[in-house]
């Protein structure tokens, strides 16, 4: 079973393995969030439109607000899909 988390959000946070250690970066993009609380471990998809970040795709981590609570977790995979659009995958904290 999913659920809608949120809808049109505009901001959050990812994170990025750099050469000199952990670097986090912001968006300001359009996006929608689906969430799988049946699934085990309990994961959602994050799907972002464009325009976004050239580096959003070897996003590590991921962290934004919705519904009034702080949601994060880490990306286990992300696909480029037709319309431009980035699909993360991402198991929840």
């Amino acid at each position: 079973m999913h659920m809608p988390l949120a809808a049109d959000s505009t901001h959050f946070y990812y994170g990025l393995d750099a050469l000199l250690g952990h670097q986090t970066q912001n968006a300001t993009c359009q996006f929608d969030v689906k969430r799988f609380d049946d699934a085990e471990p309990p994961w959602f998809v994050l799907h972002v439109r464009p325009p976004m970040p050239d580096d959003l795709d070897k996003a590590q981590i991921v962290v934004f607000s919705a519904e009034g609570r702080q949601t994060s977790g880490i990306v286990r995979s992300t696909e480029r899909l037709d319309d431009g659009s980035l699909r993360l995958n991402v198991e929840s904290n």
